[in-house]
């Protein structure tokens, strides 16, 4: 047909359309075209009265060149509306019951694409593909040669190609492990079992193609994944099938295969059930809490059982594998020792290869060369058959005739089988189960590590081995688990979409419908090779991987669980490795010290504001101080360490080196405690009472869990008649502890001061407050034979006599504030009273009662204040924290902030009573015009006082943290 010229048209005032340039290539990727917005289905569902406006509106003739313009990927999908014409609308109106449901006038962001609330099958939907739709867009792409695009076509035939192959390497891989896990899925070795070998390999079909579609179908996060039985649960079918015989015994062979194979099923159901809830309750990181070396344990406990089994199956022996003389002879026959020795060389030799070269292709191509060869070999001899190999041992026996591919579900015979057998296995089922939920927490995140996944959640992969064990029970099938080596070979080759899982699973159940005669016509030495190399390659990684480099408890541990499982019984090998892991936990934690740290009181002081000479004489005596900060929980296996370190302490050397009279345990990094490691405080402090030490607990409150436990041992019970031991002292942060023991310690030194000012007529230069309670005292010491308290005198005579640290009698004439400050500056500066007595006008009396605010944090500085009697309190809000400090008499407040011209780094008022001395912002400008040597001299003061300030806080904050 001749193209149309749009100028020929009967309509004269026809526009002619300029065809757009064509999109250059591989600008756009091939694909669907993209929905219609939201937007553009409320302009079409909106009735306008001016439609018929736009109907007349003359429209240009298509142009010739649009129609051969490559652009041709965009395929209308909308196949029940009239062909487009030269009238038709860019954005035509559809059919208002189409939309009718959808309520776009509650959207609240139209370009948003905010979809309506999805029902039940609109997910279905998502996940399975609209097969009409897309056959329909094949088919119109496929009638359109020219809308092809060769690059697309191309991309999509490689895409393609690699997905088949993915599926072709699944399928072999789902047939090597029928062969090696479903074949010896009963004990063959029993004569009721003996024919059984096909049955197995279809329940393991049944139960791969369950998994397979649960986790293509949308079950899984992962796009492509491979879910099959393991190997790891065979043992435990085995010793669920020999308890069944033990109980009913093997008279009647139909009851004992259906009771065996319907304990198989409930055990899938059952981990199941276990898995879903553990997915739907958020489970999912709780069961990454069972120790590593308890899973491989458990996995190396498989290897014996699989080389035993190897060498039952190779060796075609009649009954189990038994450790006696008969076995022995019958296993080095001439007729039988290459059976079972060749698959072994096989296996060394497999394991050796993919050492030096572990690439993914080695395995199925190791397998099928083995086959081939065997072939080969048959080939060359004419005169040998297949019957002859089958009676030498190198084919299996084949299948009745006439068993159907789904023969094992005629076991199921509800009427003759055992419930109490079945409830003999019940213990069995529980081990499963437990060693079954130790997979999914380590193979989930290794698989979403090797691919890429980062967005996948364990509990979803939880709720879909949870659907997928229990569909495949209520199947008549057995557990399945997300493979992590076949899913990262199938992933790597291609398989990484959910189309190409489900293809494995059709192709997979190909294989099963093919029914079971192909297994007559398979080598035994394959199935022996693939369960000798499986067993040997678990024992490997059970106890030559991990060897140096863990500790020896958790290996030994690792031996203990594999000779227990491999030679003995599984559900006891299980037992024996959660007792071993709960001693290792047991012996590594009460190894570890729960001493954070340890101070004396030379190191650890508070933030209280003291005077010179009260620190001097701390620092003397700061030894008697004793800190440990304790860390972490607090149990029976812990506490041990604490109580010896105690007892060292108060041993009789090492207290005649450092005699100690306060012991303070810092509760700041303690999680918990148990009953036992309560009561050990008890004893700790029935030894410490003895030796003259008093027991102080810092950072404990009465109300939280620790504090409870110390209480439910009676720790802080009133003493009685029967027990004079004082309980502990407790503080709510360590500050408050280390100001009590300077506290009491400065009891000595205010006796001492008032004792030597007596004698000399002199003012006691101490301003400490009086404990409100008397000092604890120890029926080791009295104030006469103590050499502690004797050393506590001593330092508070050497501490006050120093220096003429005591206040001249001369001084008691001087008015305030000059006295206060030539005891508060005596340290600071060597200016004399005459100096100081300049200063004296600039500073005014002011006085707060108790509970009184000074200042607040971020205030502007109001003025330097000298404390001559009460007690202040500065409390610093930080955004790393809290603390706070105490101010006694005859120390300064403010200084930094009013020096400096800076806001106020704390809030401070009155504890009690106060009686201050202030420093103006007014007067200080004053001084410094009037008086600029004393102002001088005061401001180097308050850069001392600073400093100080600084260093007591860092090393306080430090200790706090250490």
């Amino acid at each position: 047909m001749p193209p149309r010229d749009s100028t020929s048209n009967s309509r004269p005032d026809a526009i002619q359309e300029i065809s757009e340039p064509a999109t250059p290539e591989n600008t756009t990727p091939p694909g669907p075209s993209p929905r219609d917005s939201a937007l553009s289905k409320m302009l079409r569902m909106t009735p306008s009265a001016d439609d018929g406006e736009f109907a007349s509106v003359p429209q240009p003739e298509e142009n010739e060149e649009v129609r051969q313009s490559p652009i041709s990927d965009v395929v209308v999908e909308d196949m029940d509306e009239e062909p487009a014409t030269e009238e038709t609308a860019l954005l035509r109106r559809r059919p208002s019951s189409t939309y009718s449901k959808h309520d776009y006038a509650a959207v609240e962001d139209v370009e948003g694409q905010i979809s309506p609330e999805r029902g039940r099958w609109q997910k279905v939907h998502e996940i399975v593909p609209d097969i009409s739709a897309h056959g329909q867009q094949v088919l119109r792409i496929a009638a359109n040669p020219k809308s092809w695009d060769r690059e697309a076509i191309g991309a999509a035939a490689g895409k393609a190609g690699a997905m088949l192959s993915a599926v072709f390497l699944g399928t072999l891989l789902n047939l090597l492990d029928a062969l090696s896990y479903g074949m010896i899925l009963f004990p063959l070795g029993e004569d009721i079992f003996s024919q059984t070998a096909a049955d197995g390999i279809s329940i393991f079909y049944v139960s791969t193609i369950v998994a397979q579609l649960t986790y293509s179908l949308g079950g899984s996060g992962f796009k492509g994944v491979v879910g099959s039985e393991m190997i790891e649960v065979v043992p435990f079918f085995h010793k669920m099938a020999y308890t069944i015989m033990a109980s009913t015994g093997t008279e009647n062979p139909e009851a004992v295969r259906a009771t065996v194979i319907m304990s198989y099923a409930i055990s899938s159901v059952l981990t199941g059930i276990v898995f879903l809830l553990l997915g739907k309750y958020k489970l999912g990181t709780l069961v990454s809490f069972l120790p590593r070396s308890l899973l491989t344990g458990c996995i190396g406990g498989v290897g014996p059982f699989l080389i035993i089994t190897g060498v039952e199956v190779s060796a075609r022996l009649d009954g189990n594998l038994d450790f006696n003389l008969q076995t022995l002879h019958k296993l080095f026959q001439a007729d039988t020792i290459a059976l079972w020795i060749l698959p072994l060389g096989l296996a060394v030799l497999l394991l050796g290869i993919k050492h030096f070269y572990d690439r993914p292709f080695v395995f199925p191509t190791y397998f099928t060369i083995i086959g081939a060869i065997f072939y080969i070999v048959y080939a060359a001899k004419p005169d040998l058959s297949m019957e002859d190999l089958r009676q030498q041992g190198w084919l299996f026996e084949k299948p009745e005739a006439g068993v159907p591919f789904y023969h094992f579900y005629t076991y199921y015979n509800f009427k003759i089988m055992d419930v109490k057998a079945i409830a003999k296995t019940i213990p069995t089922m529980v081990a499963l189960v437990f060693f079954s939920i130790l997979h999914v927490p380590i193979n989930v995140p290794a698989l979403a590590l090797a691919v890429g996944g980062d967005d996948i959640d364990v509990n979803r992969e939880l709720m879909a081995h949870g659907y997928s064990n229990a569909i495949s029970g209520f199947a008549g099938s057995i557990q399945n688990y997300l493979v992590y080596a076949n899913s990262t070979l199938f992933i790597r080759n291609g398989g990484d979409s959910r189309l190409a899982g489900v293809l494995l699973a059709v192709a997979t159940g190909a294989v099963w419908v093919a029914g079971p005669g192909m297994i007559a016509y398979i080598p035994v030495m394959i199935v022996g090779t693939l369960i000798y190399y499986l067993g040997i390659e678990l024992l490997l990684d059970a106890l030559w991987t991990p060897f140096g480099t863990i500790v020896w408890l958790e290996y030994f541990t690792i031996i203990v669980i594999v000779l227990v499982m491999g030679f003995y019984d599984f559900v006891y090998g299980i037992a024996a490795g959660i007792f071993m892991a709960c001693l290792v936990l047991v012996v590594q934690t009460s190894r570890k010290s729960v001493i954070r740290s340890e101070f004396t009181g030379l190191v650890a002081e508070s933030t209280v504001r003291r005077h010179p000479i009260q620190r001097r004489f701390l620092r003397e005596v700061g030894h008697q101080t004793y800190v440990m900060k304790l860390n972490g929980y607090l149990f029976f296996g812990s506490i041990v360490n604490l109580e010896n370190k105690v007892r060292d302490l108060v041993d009789a050397e090492a207290f005649g080196r450092r005699a100690i009279r306060y012991l303070v345990l810092d509760f700041s990094y303690i999680t918990g405690i148990d009953f036992s490691a309560a009561e050990a405080f008890q004893r700790m402090n029935r030894i410490l009472y003895s030796k003259g030490v008093q027991m102080i607990l810092a950072s404990v409150v009465l109300s939280s869990e620790i504090g409870k436990g110390l209480q439910m041992v009676g720790l802080f019970k009133d003493p009685d008649e029967n027990d004079d031991v004082p309980t502990p002292k407790i503080f709510e942060d360590l500050n408050k502890a280390l100001e009590f023991c300077e506290n009491e310690l400065l009891t000595a030194f205010n006796r001492r001061s008032s004792l030597l000012a007596h004698q000399k007529k002199a003012q006691p230069q101490s301003m400490v407050p009086r404990p409100s309670t008397p000092p604890v005292t120890f029926p080791s010491e009295t104030a006469f034979s103590s050499p502690r308290r004797e050393y506590l005198f001593q330092a508070a005579t050497t501490a006050l006599t120093e220096g003429d640290a005591l206040v001249p009698s001369k001084w008691q004439n001087f008015s305030q504030p000059l006295q206060l400050i030539l005891q508060t500056f005596r340290d600071l500066t060597n200016k004399n009273e005459d100096f100081w007595h300049r200063a004296v006008p600039y500073f005014e009396l002011r006085e707060y009662a108790a509970g009184k605010l000074l200042y607040s944090r971020g205030d502007e500085p109001n003025g330097f204040y000298l404390l001559e009697e009460g007690i202040l309190r500065a409390e610093y809000e930080l955004d790393q924290g809290s603390y706070h400090e105490s101010i006694v008499a005859g120390t300064t407040c403010g200084e930094l902030p009013f020096f400096s011209e800076t806001n106020r780094t704390s809030t401070v008022s009155a504890e009690k009573d106060c009686r201050t001395w202030l420093l103006t912002p007014e007067k200080w400008r004053k001084m410094q015009e009037e008086c600029p040597e004393v102002a001088r001299e005061l401001l180097k003061i308050g850069m001392k006082l600073s400093a100080e300030r600084m260093n007591a806080v860092t090393s306080y904050v430090l200790i706090t943290a250490s």
